[in-house]
């Protein structure tokens, strides 16, 4: 098995950190490509609008006594379940200075308007018997046999939380971070993970009752458990058992999608009437490979969540690439069948191991802000009522943030809408949710500065925007240049052959914020364009 303590340092470098009750630093504004051209826009008054005004820089109320104040601070790998009148918020145990420590496992929020957060609290106290006595009963069984960990260290990861008929599950990962022998990981590989099933009635008594194992990591014979060197990255277990996502398909069959960095990610069919699979008797009873990045048993993937929208009849399969402290960014496929094949934006057949494009997230950065890296893992969840789709996914402060003490560690959850482009592919809004009223846009609401950010791919590298202008005789000039059109119908803004999606939307980045617009687009490899009216 990969290596869990590896793959999740972040999570357990919280231990180092120092709460430092300072505030977050700007980065200069970045420097116009030219001068403006001669613009003479009609005036036009933003609405007024209060929108949210809590800070990206939370080190000062980071601790646990102040947790009632946390809104989306300290958010990551998060699962988003409407109940009610709430949108219930469930993630990994992960915080800035490690705040959570000895309060419980996978915490809560819920809010009614997916923009003010209450803290809930936990939902687990210690990990379920069952996974010591699953652990220890494999290890006995290996040849030669195992002792048995007597006091296993638990790692809690990821949960997904769904509605099914009239009861709530709740899909957790616990994995047992000891070596599987010895004490060093440099010649050997992390224990096993395991997904296991937790049911209520109602989200809002956060009464639970646990149902057991769903799946855990098994190997598969291909490789030993030991590692020549902390460079070996060859895997030992046929899939992670980490990272379950859930989907019931419209014809009624149930699918438990899980998998992280072991050769890909796994499509696992369920017994609908208790959620876990009918037997694990050989490996293929593990689940169906529906994704992997390359041929290599160790693969930069994981996170996986999946929807189907009826509009298009498409499956969608979001995963994670890349390492999670800065470089994460967000990757789509889809299929018409839910075990496959997933294909992306350029015809790649992604389950076997093609690249996946396109891209909808990436590390980046508007003027007058430090930007935002890791942002991936996400939770794709739908109103209800007004069937609108969102992307939530936690984002992290850069690296060496002047004044705050180990600012990567700074875990702001967002929340963002996704629009639909018309040949069915998803684009994320450059701003967060903030409520914003829909106002009537015309041409003449896009004449003006704009900040536009193509998100090419750079590992680790923040994509900043520059400054671009649209004018009245619709050309684009600046950092930039080309033509632009708007088509009112269906909302959509071209800029320079760019077809993109618009929105009333709140400018967080601003010193003081302000409703503004955006678009967001792709290009025909599937790299996200992202922009944002500045006046």
């Amino acid at each position: 098995m990969k290596n869990s303590i590896l793959r999740k340092a972040s999570y357990f470098s919280f231990l180092l950190f120092v709460l430092a009750a300072v505030s977050c630093s700007k980065d200069d504004p970045a420097t116009d490509e030219t001068d403006p051209p001669v613009v003479v826009p009609p005036v036009v008054v933003p609405p007024t609008f209060p929108g949210p005004t809590y800070s990206d820089n939370y080190s000062s109320i980071g601790s646990w006594n102040n947790r009632s104040q946390w809104n989306l601070a300290n958010v990551h790998d998060p699962t988003v379940e409407k109940s009610g009148e709430y949108y219930y918020m469930y993630q990994t145990d992960a915080s800035y200075g490690n705040a959570h420590d000895g309060q419980g496992h996978f915490f809560y929020r819920r809010s009614k308007d997916l923009v003010n957060w209450e803290f809930m609290g936990s939902t687990m106290t210690t990990a379920p018997a069952w996974i010591k006595d699953s652990l220890n009963n494999k290890r006995a069984r290996m040849s030669p046999a195992l002792p048995p960990i007597e006091n296993p260290n638990y790692g809690y990861w990821a949960p997904c939380v769904r509605k099914v008929g009239n009861k709530y599950r709740m899909y957790y990962s616990i994995v047992v971070t000891e070596p599987i022998v010895g004490t060093d990981f440099n010649t050997s590989w992390s224990e096993r993970a395991f997904i296991g099933l937790a049911e209520t009635d109602d989200l809002a008594s956060n009464v639970w009752t646990d149902k057991g194992m769903v799946v855990c990591s098994e190997p598969d014979g291909l490789e030993t458990y030991t590692r020549t060197n902390g460079n070996d990255w060859s895997g030992y277990f046929k899939f992670n058992a980490i990272d379950p996502t859930f989907i019931e398909t419209p014809g009624g069959e149930q699918y438990l999608i899980y998998g992280s960095w072991h050769s890909g990610i796994a499509a696992l069919q369920l017994n609908p009437t208790t959620g876990k699979p009918d037997k694990l008797e050989t490996l293929s009873d593990y689940g169906t490979l529906i994704a992997k990045r390359g041929n290599s048993r160790w693969q930069a993937s994981e996170g996986p969540e999946i929807i189907y929208n009826p509009d298009t009849q498409y499956y969608y399969l979001f995963m994670a690439y890349d390492e999670l402290s800065v470089a994460y960014n967000t990757r789509v496929a889809r299929s018409r069948s839910i075990t496959g094949p997933y294909i992306g934006i350029n015809g790649a057949n992604v389950t076997n191991g093609a690249d996946c494009w396109p891209m909808l997230t990436h590390p980046y950065g508007f003027n007058s802000h430090t930007g935002w890296v890791g942002i991936s893992h996400c939770a794709i969840f739908q109103n209800p009522e007004t069937k609108q789709w969102y992307y939530s996914s936690q984002a992290r402060l850069p690296e060496g943030v002047a004044g705050i003490a180990v600012s990567n560690a700074i875990m702001m959850g967002h929340v963002r809408a996704i629009k639909w482009t018309e040949d069915g592919w998803p684009v994320i809004d450059p701003e967060r949710y903030a409520a914003v009223p829909e106002t009537t846009m015309t041409d003449a609401s896009f004449i003006g500065t704009w900040e536009q950010i193509t998100m090419n791919y750079e590992f680790k590298k923040i994509q900043k925007s520059v400054t671009i202008y649209l004018t009245g005789d619709k050309k684009v000039s600046g950092g930039i240049t080309g033509t632009w059109s708007y088509d009112s119908t269906n909302k959509t803004l071209t800029v320079n052959g760019i077809k993109c999606k618009v929105s009333d939307a709140w400018d967080w980045e601003s010193s003081t914020r302000k409703v503004t617009i955006t678009y967001s687009g792709l290009t025909t490899g599937g790299v996200p364009v992202w922009g944002k009216k500045k006046n």
